[in-house]
């Protein structure tokens, strides 16, 4: 399930940079963020090793950390783009909405990658074989 949520986000970010939805420097950020993570996730699929499951939790965390600084710092006419002032309300309030089901997505991320290491420990799997 771990490697299944990981590889959805991965396509989510891959979508979101190829379709020009944010500013160029987190496009670029977006594209690093599956660099690091589709492999994992693929290594997580395969064989689960103790390493790909603590880089796909750390990625996760601050993945949401990030996410909570960008709804945080957008204010509150954060993606209003000129619109009327009831448009850019409503406009506000669902990105704050879609930000905030991010971060609960990323934490449950990072919940399942922890619940994996534990069991992962219990088998007597070593990090980085």
């Amino acid at each position: 399930m771990c490697a299944a949520v990981t590889a959805a986000s991965c396509a989510a970010h891959l979508w979101l940079a190829a379709g020009n939805h944010h500013v160029p420097g987190l496009g670029v950020l977006m594209l690093a963020m599956v660099a690091v993570c589709l492999p994992c996730s693929l290594h997580i699929w395969r064989h689960p090793r103790a390493s790909a499951v603590h880089k796909v939790m750390a990625s996760a965390l601050a993945m949401a950390v990030l996410h909570a600084f960008l709804l945080l710092s957008a204010g509150p006419s954060g993606h209003s783009h000129g619109t009327s002032a009831r448009a850019a309300a409503g406009s506000a309030t669902s990105a704050a909405e879609a930000s905030l089901a991010v971060i609960a997505l990323e934490i449950a991320t990072a919940l399942l990658a922890a619940t994996l290491l534990a069991r992962l420990r219990r088998r007597g799997v070593v990090a980085g074989r």
